[in-house]
């Protein structure tokens, strides 16, 4: 791209009255005017706060970002945007991750910048980056900040999914709080984000897959020195971006999102890779729905040997090849010409990769499992889709079943009921947990894998089928159905389950089934109230309002599609 082509030049490069206010009032970090005369300008869009720990080294790592910048002749200019922590924030960062995206989005589009690197980590600041970042258009890269070192506790390796366990265990009165304590400090032990294929490693899977970053980044441990090395390489690349105008809209095709779907089921990512993937194609403008990721991932087993779907760690999967020895492994039904950040295509940065350890990377005649990493279920009881994770089931069995309704109508009522010793529940009973979906809870939280009943876990039961309109952490696992749509809050069929109601699960056909006839649901309905949310002002009023369903991403439906890289009004 020419100098004077390059959108900064807008600001900088105005005479008169408007480029003195522009450049003036810069100057005084020391800028030498030079930088102001036709530098590509890179914006670090970053996600550093300390109430986001995952992302709380991001400081170091934009240092890295700029470093790279200014050699290959850019000037980088660092600015913040919301974070989302996933460990902190109430009642759920999914409330907050569109809200993020339109900061993202307005803080590109206002400012004068040329392109950005997103430094992302934890679960929603990857999705909310990105979906900000498509609205606008202009050449874009990702730094994934990675995962922590692998835990380590009483001599066994641990990760995110052991707090499940943990939580089971201390329930079972077989882990005390001290104890707890100490695993606390022994799981978390590094930067970084889950050191488990959970919610933030499988976003940053989903970057690389989609062909948004350079080559191994998913995997690289924050701790490692070659993390800051890909950062590094990251701020001299999107410079050459620049100059190439190499958009995202060039590289977010819709061959890019088959890959991503695909890939995602080879490598058991989280079941939120759906809902966040469906809002970025609605903001690049590709056409995506459920029954893609059932078309897509019927064809692929479980490549990857990590945690919650195996057992081993973001840590190993480095080591081991990471994930361009995923990608080369499925050479054969991946669109392997697709375009990636680099300028070089799939196929060509994953030709050299090699497998280090094939105890945690299987092969498609050698996989990890049979089972996939995703399925979409359709039938009376969602309507419009749900999805589960066979791969993370620990009674495979389970993915034929039917079973009695245990109804819980809110999450009050299951944190109320779930232990009381007359809760009629058995083994083969279902969990079935309403409004806790994109406007009934609101935002969607991640309690759909619920605790089994404390009688249950006494005799020895270490999994059930489980339904909601929610979503649960990447880290989780079990026999969970998640994101019904249409959610209870909007009187889906859901809001309609009743205490002592027949559900078959059929996960090989792809079926979910209340057993209740359509005369009874509709005497159901008549009886049926909404619920009285109480949110009305501010930003989740807001929210409430405009959410999307799952199915369609749970964006803000005003968000879809972008307004681009204009800006045609000065601000003096």
């Amino acid at each position: 791209m020419e100098d004077n082509k390059l959108r900064s030049r807008g600001w900088f490069g105005k005479s008169g009255k408007d480029g003195f206010i522009y450049r003036a009032w810069m100057k005084n970090q020391g800028y030498p005017s030079d930088e102001f005369e036709g530098r590509p300008v890179i914006g670090i869009c970053n996600t550093f706060s300390e109430l986001t720990p995952c992302n709380g080294h991001f400081r170091e790592l934009a240092e890295s970002v700029k470093r790279g910048v200014w050699e290959a002749g850019g000037f980088p200019l660092e600015f913040p945007v919301m974070s989302l922590g996933e460990t902190l924030i109430k009642p759920t960062a999914m409330l907050y991750r569109n809200l993020a995206s339109m900061d993202v989005e307005e803080s590109i589009r206002a400012n004068p910048i040329d392109g950005v690197v997103l430094l992302c980590g934890c679960d929603k600041t990857t999705p909310s980056l990105v979906m900000g970042a498509a609205s606008v258009d202009i050449p874009t890269i990702v730094v994934s900040g990675g995962p922590m070192l692998t835990g380590r506790y009483r001599g066994k390796t641990i990760g995110t999914s052991d707090v499940w366990r943990f939580s089971e265990l201390h329930r079972k009165g077989e882990l005390t709080q001290e104890e707890l304590y100490t695993a606390e400090a022994c799981m978390c032990r590094s930067d970084g984000h889950c050191a488990v294929m959970g919610t933030a490693s499988t976003m940053a899977c989903m970057v690389e897959s989609l062909g948004l970053t350079l080559p191994e980044n998913a995997a690289i441990p924050a701790a490692d020195s070659r993390r800051k090395v890909l950062a590094h390489l990251s701020g001299r690349r999107i410079v050459d971006m620049v100059k190439e105008d190499l958009r995202l809209s060039q590289i977010l095709t819709r061959e890019a999102f088959e890959n991503a779907i695909m890939i995602n089921g080879a490598i058991g990512g989280s079941t939120n890779f759906v809902i966040h993937l469906l809002a970025i194609a609605g903001r690049i403008g590709v056409d995506l729905s459920l029954d893609d990721f059932n078309d897509l991932c019927k064809k692929v087993p479980l490549l990857l040997n990590l945690q919650p779907s195996g057992g081993y760690f973001m840590e190993d999967f480095y080591y081991a090849g990471g994930l361009p020895v995923v990608i080369k492994e499925l050479s054969s039904i991946l669109h392997q010409s697709v375009i990636t950040a680099n300028g070089k295509t799939m196929a060509e940065n994953s030709a050299s990769a090699e497998c280090f350890n094939p105890e945690v990377i299987g092969t498609m005649d050698e996989p990890i499992k049979d089972l996939t990493g995703l399925a979409v279920v359709r039938g009376n009881l969602c309507e419009n889709g749900a999805v589960i994770k066979p791969s993370a089931s620990l009674k495979p069995e389970l993915m034929q079943h039917r079973g009695k309704a245990i109804v819980f109508e809110d999450i009050d009522d299951y944190k109320l009921r779930l232990d009381d010793p007359d809760l009629d529940v058995d083994e083969n009973s279902i969990l079935v947990l309403k409004n806790v979906g994109p406007k009934g809870y609101p935002g969607m939280p991640e309690v759909g894998n619920m605790s089994l009943p404390k009688k249950l876990l006494a005799q020895g039961v270490i999994d059930m089928v489980r339904i909601s309109d929610g979503r649960m952490s990447g880290t989780g696992f079990g026999t969970v159905v998640l994101h019904v749509s249409p959610e209870a809050a909007v009187g889906g069929n859901l809001a309609l389950v009743q205490d002592g109601d027949y559900i078959e699960l059929d996960v090989e056909n792809r079926r979910l089934h209340l057993e209740v006839s359509d005369e009874e649901l509709a005497r159901r309905r008549t009886l049926w109230k909404p619920l009285e949310l109480g949110y009305n002002r501010g930003y989740v009023h807001l929210h409430i309002a405009h959410v999307t369903q799952a199915h369609e991403g749970a964006d803000l439906d005003f968000l879809k599609g972008g307004s681009g890289d204009k800006v045609t009004r000065d601000s003096h």
